[in-house]
């Protein structure tokens, strides 16, 4: 009897098991269904992201190619397919590039247009300030003192990998307003970095030396021309060679 009794209470067990199985079976085959959406879904994103990459990064190179071969036009539409990819790191510096070409048509609201975009898409700080340092430079004798400074202040931060030439650009812009005092101060400053260029020093004590002769004025113009640079040359994926950029900050 007692066998009986257990016999039929492991028969109900195994009835109720199956029916929480097939109550659950549903959400199981739900969440597992939903899982490999979503893994898919990563793979093939991925899978995009790396295609678009690839294609800016081989369209990038084709146009720094055109530019060193002379051929400007070939270079900018090239420059121009790139900075609509959704490859970040190359259209913001495609963006630079075009920037340039605005600021040597005297465009300075599109070339200032550009680098802001530049620094909105950059992927990091080492290209998304260098936008924005050129976005000040080429407001450097039009924007006012205040629109000066409140783009160059957040890049003068401690850990910011332009902060010694956006002080140099303050600096300019000091000169422009015409406080003498408070420029000739920074380039002081500039003058005891430790951490910079051979370039940017040799550049603060000329400039100091001006403004202690009385001739200064002329010195923000002569520095804005560091806007329509090229930005700093970026090495695509299999490339073997690309000359460094003329002129690049020290």
């Amino acid at each position: 009897m007692t066998d009986l009794f257990e016999e039929v209470e492991e028969q109900l067990r195994t009835d109720r098991y199956k029916q929480l199985g097939l109550r659950v079976l549903p959400w199981v085959a739900g969440i597992a269904g939903a899982a490999l959406i979503s893994a898919l879904g990563y793979w093939g994103y991925d899978s995009w992201r790396t295609t678009q990459i690839s294609e800016a990064s081989e369209r990038y190179a084709s146009a720094i190619d055109a530019f060193a071969g002379g051929d400007r036009e070939g270079a900018r539409k090239l420059w121009t397919e790139v900075s609509q990819s959704r490859a970040p790191a190359y259209k913001a510096l495609s963006l630079m590039h075009l920037g340039a070409y605005s600021l040597n048509a005297n465009n300075v609201t599109e070339a200032v247009r550009q680098f802001d975009a530049a620094a909105e898409a950059a992927p990091d700080p080492l290209i998304g300030d260098a936008a924005r340092l050129k976005s000040a430079f080429a407001l450097l004798d039009t924007a006012s003192f205040s629109a000066m400074e409140a783009r160059l202040k957040p890049l003068m931060e401690e850990g910011r990998p332009y902060r010694l030439q956006a002080r140099e650009a303050l600096a300019y812009a000091k000169l422009n307003a015409g406080d003498l005092k408070g420029a000739r101060g920074d380039f002081v400053l500039l003058t005891q970095a430790l951490d910079a260029g051979e370039g940017l020093q040799s550049r603060a004590r000329a400039a100091m030396g001006l403004i202690d002769s009385g001739t200064a004025k002329a010195l923000p113009q002569v520095v804005k021309a560091a806007a329509a640079l090229p930005p700093p040359m970026m090495m695509p994926p299999g490339a073997q060679s690309i000359p460094p950029q003329a002129g690049a900050p020290q």
